[in-house]
């Protein structure tokens, strides 16, 4: 009788063990889905508008610089910010487009 508890026992360890780990592998699914994969969506739609910027678009870039694209060469931009002053700035550091001035709140 001794032999066959040890076996139960034994089994139990080994599913015990995969139950435990669950949580685990439950957690790392919502990590993925809540944090990286809107990430990874937002960054493809900021590449996207990146490589889609042409003359005339009004924008903004990470440093806070607003401005009228007036030339695109290669990875970078020509950005006229005042009359005229223009200004070279690499593609990737657009940041977006101005917004319209009827939709400030």
């Amino acid at each position: 009788m001794f032999p066959q508890s040890e076996l139960l026992i034994g089994q139990g360890q080994a599913t015990g063990g995969l139950v435990a780990l669950l949580p685990l592998v439950l957690v790392l699914v919502i990590f993925y889905l809540l944090l990286i994969l809107p990430a990874q969506r937002r960054q493809k739609k900021i590449t996207s508008m990146q490589q889609a910027l042409k003359s005339g678009d009004k924008i903004i870039t990470n440093g806070g610089i607003y401005g009228v694209v007036v030339g695109v060469e290669g990875d970078t931009i020509q950005v006229r910010v005042a009359d005229q002053v223009k200004v070279r700035v690499a593609r990737n550091a657009v940041a977006g487009f101005q917004p319209e001035a009827g939709k400030e709140s």
